[in-house]
């Protein structure tokens, strides 16, 4: 009877069942066997005994599992939240467009070349290993090496011109750093060779890379296929429709990023001319629009760091002046302890360091400090192009952009939602919604008063707005239209008014990630809406704070799902 009373009590105060997760669990479980480095970069630890195979039989069991998981989400009965089937469902379709449609073992050499690079150093440098687990891996690994060098002569039927050439430099590098470098390195960190056939192990892995090598020179070297700059409509939509898990076509996309870049200069226009009233009450402002734009930006290019060391006691100042912000607005619950750790990027880093990053900590990290690498340029190079370079990263700019960043924006937003109990949205999140909410929170602070007063901030974050309607529109052009890279430079420079380093970088970045690229645009977008409609429906009963909390506890989930998260959440 008692047995009884208790189901009863739970069917009234728990009546829809909690989900399992099972079917996500399983997911998960193959794609750490399909993945494990990828895994090991998320921080999961024991995969770091595991490597990847790239053998035919091995891609086509992962195309299996990716088939069977689509087949049995397709069930209503699916055994799995239905936002986290969601995102799984994404995943899977993007993991057979890659391996299924789009074949890519058959076609990449830079695959192959990448894994056989990594497949040592990094691990001898783990300092979460003993030497005698490293010793041990040794072996396993130089297999590894001799599997994936001759699954690449198998596999590969066409590579790029291009591709081709830096892969056969890094398989190259790698077969010297194995011949002449592995033993220093193993003397150095102290690692004693004791594991069951190395010398074997070790010959059989180079003998396996000079082959590949060889088959790259000859073989693919004598039929290369063309190097794919630009996708074309049909399939830039086919993609935009994945990434995006919508019916977005590049047509719709180019309209609103146009409107928008039309809307956000008429903004620029009116914020530069309040500026240059107040500052120059007697000038005659000049009738040109543009005119008018460019003397404000002039001035905001101006007030901008001397030199990196400048640029990080500035840094480290904004971010303390943030947190404060937020906690007095009460805008979002902060997080309790602070894992940030700001430095200039390293120049080693190459181009990257010329626009800086954030390094985020993995999702299953045990030590999860993120680290926000801050643009640097050499010291070493002419007055007038380091002056040019930190004209780009003015201080206003940096006023702006340390909300995107750190505090509420990507820092802030990642390090709670690592807290998630859903891990397929840590391992698998929706695209737009990471660049989307850092993009969103500059607004966000903005009209709550963060550098109120300053029209330079604030002309500062409608350029930075600018530049992502910019983004997504010339993505759109390059792939769809055959724009070439002066035309991408032209019109970022005349048209949207990017700052010149940020042009500089953006032919890359629309070649390698076109649909990353509309991120920015697209997610910030549906995050207004979204602010805008709850403002709407709950009226005086908004919380600011309680809607900036939901969204970063959720996770990076579709967009879309937030109307019914606020809808079933009782402000009260």
């Amino acid at each position: 009877m008692r047995f009884l009373v208790g189901i009863l009590f739970l069917l009234i105060c728990f009546p829809t069942p909690i989900r399992s997760q099972r079917l996500g669990e399983h997911y998960l479980k193959e794609w750490k066997t399909f993945y494990p480095s990828k895994a090991l970069e998320a921080g999961i630890r024991t995969l770091v005994f595991n490597y990847e195979q790239r053998s035919d039989s091995a891609v086509a069991a992962w195309i299996d599992v990716n088939e069977k998981i689509l087949g049995k989400l397709s069930k209503i009965t699916a055994d799995i939240d239905p936002i986290d089937a969601r995102l799984l469902r994404v995943q899977a379709q993007s993991e057979l467009d890659k391996w299924k449609t789009n074949k890519q073992h058959t076609h990449s050499l830079h695959l192959y070349a990448q894994l056989i690079d990594k497949a040592i150093a990094p691990m001898l440098n783990a300092d979460y290993l003993l030497g005698q687990e490293k010793s041990a891996l040794l072996c396993n690994r130089l297999q590894a090496i001799s599997s994936l060098a001759k699954a690449a002569q198998t596999n590969l039927e066409q590579v790029s011109e291009n591709e081709l050439d830096k892969s056969l430099e890094a398989l190259n590098d790698t077969y010297r750093y194995l011949q002449t470098d592995l033993e220093t390195q193993l003397q150095s960190n102290g690692i004693l060779i004791n594991c069951t056939g190395f010398n074997m192990a070790l010959s059989k892995a180079l003998q396996n890379i000079k082959n590949l090598i060889e088959f790259s020179r000859t073989t693919l070297q004598q039929n290369p296929s063309e190097s794919v700059t630009r996708l074309g409509t049909e399939e830039y939509n086919r993609r935009l429709a994945l990434y995006t898990d919508s019916d977005l076509t590049s047509t719709k996309l180019a309209e609103m990023a146009l409107a928008e870049i039309s809307t956000v200069k008429s903004l620029m226009t009116d914020v530069s001319r309040k500026y240059l009233r107040k500052t120059y009450p007697d000038r005659t402002l000049p009738k040109s629009n543009l005119s008018i734009i460019n003397l404000a930006l002039a001035d905001m290019e101006k007030d901008a760091p001397i030199n990196a060391t400048d640029y990080l006691e500035f840094w480290q100042e904004l971010a303390d002046s943030a947190v404060t912000f937020i906690k007095e607005k009460d805008i979002a619950t902060l997080p309790k302890n602070n894992t940030l750790r700001i430095q200039t990027a390293p120049e080693s880093a190459g181009a990257a360091a010329r626009i800086g990053w954030v390094a985020s900590a993995p999702p299953f990290d045990p030590n999860p400090m993120t680290t926000l690498n801050l643009p640097s340029i050499p010291e070493s190079l002419p007055k007038q192009e380091q002056i040019d370079f930190w004209a780009s990263f003015n201080k206003p700019f940096n006023r702006m952009i340390v909300i995107h960043e750190l505090y509420p924006g990507h820092y802030m937003q990642l390090k709670i939602s690592r807290e998630s109990p859903h891990p397929v949205r840590l391992l698998f999140p929706y695209g737009i919604y990471i660049e989307g909410w850092a993009t969103f929170t500059e607004k966000v602070l903005l009209d709550a008063g963060w550098e109120s007063g300053n029209h330079l901030t604030l002309l500062a974050h409608l350029r930075k707005h600018l530049e992502n309607a910019n983004r997504a529109y010339t993505s759109v052009q390059v792939h769809c239209k055959g724009w070439n890279e002066q035309q991408v430079l032209q019109f970022s420079k005349e048209t949207s008014l990017v700052a010149p380093q940020f042009a500089k970088s953006l032919w890359g970045r629309i070649t390698n990630s076109p649909m990353q690229l509309t991120s920015y645009f697209l997610g910030g977008a549906q995050f207004t809406e979204l602010l805008e409609h709850e403002k709407l429906r709950l009226g005086n009963q908004f919380s600011l704070k309680l809607f900036m909390d939901t969204v970063m506890k959720a996770g990076p989930i579709p967009i879309d799902e937030f109307y019914t998260i606020f809808k079933n959440t009782d402000p009260n």
